[in-house]
């Protein structure tokens, strides 16, 4: 029955396209809203008779490497071409030896150590995603990303009692729950609720938050006074009478004037909470992965797109690996490349979808990458992987989930986005690293400019074929971003930015199944 359902699915997709298919899935309840569609792969078998067809994809990023990937499994012919002289695109991993000149003319050779490295695009992976389902496939091995740490730190600047001062995650979520539940605890106890709550729901209520917030009973006024150990210990139980001893929590009015509980709604995001994953190794282990099951012969590295034309016999591409330029012809295109960045390449494609690639926004975010010679945060700080967050302009500081207990590791110092990535995007490498060790150094003291081995910048807007960390559409709904779901002619597009998770692999990788499920039902319905 199994096989019967998903011959009968497949043919839907061929005839209708992915969009009929995932419709039809639903109508059937073989979907729900909070799981990735189904994707039914296409198959050789659909192609007998048909030739092989020549797709030429531009752009060896996530999105170009699963379509190629794809329409190989199904017995098309592929041709890639990237402009960079490596596969990934975004998905870049820095490592010792790794040069690049950016827009600004600023150029750096990384000279980080053997095993040392820093993930300078997507650093990790939501266990929901299909980017999880590709490693598995291709082989890539994955390791736990270490996204929330109950021992990194909340810092904020500001004239606040609390601010300016290192808080542990778990001091402050304590506080700022233990707080919370003892306000609503009183209030219901008081009747504030009783027009929304019965009798039964408002002790079912004073019970949760009794646990939720670690708060006492009733006759104590429900009062939160953090003596259970949640928020740390000024000196931790050991042996013998030795119990630990916890501070006071800090005043109600302090925390949140401070602003500290601010933060954890992060940990709640549908592509931000644990686990996650990275590979090991370096995310970069996925584009490779895909090099090498399509074949490096397929890719023309160095090649730089200069002309899109589509044709009655199928598309022209001409391109340049720095000498005469080339004219490569094929039955359908595949464009990956950035949307504002594919609206400059000279093509014979519809003013209205010009317009539409015009639409996408740029967005910048950077990276800084330090290498120390000595893993301060676990010998001194005991935190072992996970994210700092401030209000500074550094944002989030990243300390490594990889290689405990050896003797060196990668911080990623800053990890910003909007302008504050601007702002150190406007500074050359060696002032980025000054600004982000003195405001590193206001969070984790002296020992944040020490020891430095190697270090290496990205600021994503100044990176040549990309200029953007991603994109953002003003609207997904008005029509415009709608325009590039369709083939123009012969070519078609795919990338994140034709998604709904932008700036995830994930987004690349349904966007080129959708766009190869598109390609084939064309083909196959001939």
């Amino acid at each position: 029955m199994a096989q019967t359902r998903r011959q009968f699915l497949r043919q839907v997709g061929i005839t209708g396209g992915a969009g009929v298919m995932y419709s039809t899935m639903s109508a059937l309840g073989l979907t729900s809203a909070a799981e990735t569609p189904a994707y039914a792969a296409p198959s050789r078998v659909e192609l007998a008779g048909r030739g092989t067809k020549h797709v030429v994809i531009l752009g060896a990023g996530i999105a170009g490497l699963t379509s190629a990937y794809e329409l190989l499994k199904a017995g098309y012919k592929v041709t890639l071409l990237e402009a960079r002289k490596r596969p990934g695109g975004r998905n870049w991993t820095v490592r010792g030896g790794t040069e690049e000149t950016d827009l600004a003319g600023n150029t750096q050779r990384a000279t980080f150590s053997k095993g040392q490295y820093m993930n300078a695009g997507p650093a990790r992976i939501p266990q929901h995603h299909v980017t999880l389902d590709y490693c598995r496939e291709l082989g890539v091995a994955i390791e736990p990303f270490v996204n929330q740490n109950a021992d990194a730190y909340l810092y904020r600047e500001g004239s606040t009692a609390l601010s300016n001062k290192p808080i542990r995650h778990r001091t402050a979520k304590a506080d700022t729950y233990g707080y919370v539940s003892e306000l609503l605890a009183k209030a219901t106890d008081q009747g504030a609720l009783d027009s929304y709550l019965t009798a039964t729901d408002k002790q079912a209520l004073i019970g949760f938050l009794t646990s939720f917030g670690s708060i006492g009973d009733k006759s104590s006024g429900f009062k939160y006074t953090g003596t259970d150990g949640r928020r740390g210990y000024d000196v931790e139980p050991g042996a013998g009478l030795e119990g630990g001893t916890t501070a006071a929590p800090y005043a109600l009015s302090d925390v949140f004037a401070s602003g500290v509980g601010n933060y954890f709604s992060f940990e709640f995001g549908w592509d931000q909470a644990m686990m996650m994953f990275q590979p090991v190794g370096g995310m970069d282990r996925i584009p490779y992965a895909f090099e090498q099951a399509i074949g490096r012969e397929k890719i023309q590295y160095g090649a730089e797109v200069l002309g899109l034309r589509n044709t009655s016999a199928g598309v022209e591409i001409t391109y340049t690996t720095g000498a005469r330029p080339r004219v490569l012809t094929a039955d359908f295109a595949i464009c990956s490349l950035p949307p504002h960045i594919a609206a400059k390449i000279p093509s014979n494609l519809p003013a209205d979808i010009i317009t539409a690639l015009q639409y996408a926004r740029p967005t910048n975010a950077g990276k800084l990458g330090i290498e120390y010679g000595r893993r301060w945060w676990e010998e001194d700080l005991r935190i072992y992987g996970g994210i700092t967050n401030s209000n500074l302009d550094t944002v989030n500081t990243w300390y490594p989930s990889y290689g405990f207990h050896g003797k060196r590791g990668t911080v990623i110092s800053y990890y910003n986005t909007g302008a504050n990535a601007n702002t150190y995007g406007a500074l050359t490498p060696a002032a980025r690293l000054d600004r982000a060790v003195a405001q590193g150094t206001k969070i984790h003291g002296d020992v944040y400019g020490k020891d430095i081995e190697a270090t290496f910048s990205v600021n994503w807007l100044g990176t040549k074929y990309s200029e953007a960390s991603w994109i953002s559409w003003p609207s997904q709904t008005d029509g415009v971003y709608a325009k590039l779901l369709d083939a123009t002619g012969n070519i078609y597009f795919a990338g994140d930015h034709l998604s709904h998770a932008i700036a995830w692999q994930h987004g690349a990788m349904t966007s080129a199944r959708a766009t190869v499920t598109a390609l084939h039902s064309r083909v196959a319905s001939k």
